[in-house]
């Protein structure tokens, strides 16, 4: 375990609502890096994927860098844009 984790750990053990709005903030990130990356993978650049989803640049980058809220029909346009399903499920 390195330091950050070190840190976030000791953080969420102090203080439960450190740990609460830490996951979801996390998560939200998460999200946004795996965007981020499908669509790399696939080759294509925000202004690109822009021009495909009828928008700007800067609602691309925004997606991707505060996916918080993001709808369900935008995750989707984005993965059918660069090739790649949404699958959601609940565990």
């Amino acid at each position: 375990m390195d330091d950050l984790e070190k840190y976030i750990s000791k953080r969420k053990k102090r203080s439960p609502e450190f740990a609460k709005d830490f996951e979801s903030g996390y998560n939200d990130f998460k999200i946004g890096v795996m965007l981020k990356q499908a669509r790399e993978k696939a080759g294509i650049t925000q202004e690109d994927l822009a021009k495909k989803l009828h928008t700007r640049k800067s609602a691309i980058s925004r997606i991707e860098n505060q996916s918080k809220d993001i709808r369900l029909s935008t995750l989707e346009k984005f993965a059918e844009a660069v090739g790649r399903q949404i699958r959601v499920e609940i565990i």
